[in-house]
């Protein structure tokens, strides 16, 4: 079984690598027709994104909440639900954690991020319960009250940061009163965007991999994601494990707020957020859901987009970036077809070899 699981996973990550070279040599071309020289501008790419410890920083924050967010998505996914509500969940969580730290100022740093940190929590987490709830008792479609909800979260965050949780500079349109500079996360490496909130988000990755692949809870959600009437007849509270599974993700994109508060804007705003989930869903769905290859694939995606920055300081316009990303994101989806491609070509090599045995032991004792 573990020589099939790895046969397995060896062709999922030779497929998720060509998938990659193709999708570099079509973004090859475009450059060429465009009028750009293909390697110059990747290798602009890759010096953008490492041409500097700034950039280095810059790319793994980003790397950071794809990771997050993604590994959010996978905790729904496994136990059979899609949470599309995390963008809605880190929203909240920004614009709590923030008024937080606005309510305590004066506080010990300790107690005012700790503080910040349960309420992003308790208001992300009780977010997603919501349609947890109305997935197991009504069966309601997850999809559709998580996108309802998103949209209800930026509108009352919207409301919060332009009424009665306004900054009072009047340049800001919509914005909280920022916090004070002894509650700010410490910067990993000056002058970028990484900050100490790293070190957390790495503790929770590697806490949702030990949790999902090494442990009976674990087993117990895959269970109920794959086979939900077996999982309840087996005795398993399966309504309990998706409720839970719910809230833990929404908790996790809650925090994700709280860490991009606290770490890079200081207050929270509209930028807090750049649809940083729903890049994240698309590197959790690419990656199958399984929490190494999303912590690979979200480094991937960070050095697209800081990279992408490389290129522009080159004359390449972000549209083309924007296309070849695309490009890329599409033959990466198409990762399940080309498995199955080297599947089957490896089974008739395996066939062929068999015949061609057979024929010449015939020939041999014929």
């Amino acid at each position: 079984m573990k020589k099939l699981a790895g046969a397995v996973n060896c062709r999922y990550l030779l497929s998720l690598l060509l998938s990659i070279l193709f999708a570099f040599l079509i973004g090859a071309g475009i450059l060429a027709v465009s009028g750009f020289h293909p390697l110059e501008a990747y290798g602009a790419m890759l010096s953008g994104a490492f041409d500097s410890a700034r950039h280095i920083g810059d790319f793994l924050e980003y790397a950071m909440v794809l990771c997050v967010c993604g590994l959010a998505c996978v905790l729904g996914a496994r136990v059979g639900i899609f949470n599309v509500g995390g963008e809605g969940q880190l929203l909240l969580g920004a614009i709590f954690a923030a008024q937080v730290g606005v309510w305590m100022d004066g506080q010990p740093r300790f107690l005012v991020i700790v503080c910040a940190a349960l309420a992003a929590m308790a208001v992300g987490g009780l977010y997603a319960f919501l349609p947890g709830v109305l997935k197991v008792k009504v069966k309601v479609n997850e999809v559709i009250t998580t996108i309802m909800l998103n949209t209800i979260a930026a509108y009352l965050c919207q409301y919060l940061a332009k009424g009665p949780w306004k900054n009072a500079n009047k340049n800001m349109v919509a914005a909280t009163e920022q916090l004070g500079a002894q509650y700010w996360f410490g910067n990993v490496i000056p002058r970028s965007n990484l900050t100490s909130a790293v070190f957390a988000a790495a503790v929770m990755a590697f806490l949702v991999w030990y949790v999902m692949e090494r442990t009976s809870v674990g087993y117990e959600m895959r269970i109920t994601g794959e086979n939900p009437r077996f999982a309840f007849f087996s005795g398993l509270r399966t309504d309990r494990i998706v409720l839970l599974s719910m809230v833990v993700s929404g908790a996790m994109c809650g925090l994700v707020g709280m860490f991009r508060v606290y770490g890079v804007e200081h207050l929270y705003r509209d930028s807090v957020s750049k649809d940083y989930y729903f890049e994240a869903l698309m590197v959790a769905m690419i990656a199958q859901y399984k929490p190494v290859t999303v912590i690979l694939l979200s480094l991937f995606f960070a050095v697209l987009k800081i990279g992408a920055q490389g290129m522009e300081l080159i004359g390449i316009p972000s549209q083309i970036y924007l296309i070849i990303q695309t490009v890329i994101i599409f033959c990466m989806a198409a990762e399940s077809g080309i498995t199955r491609s080297l599947t089957a070509a490896h089974e008739r090599r395996r066939a062929r070899r068999a015949a061609e045995e057979r024929l010449k032991e015939e020939l041999k004792h014929g």
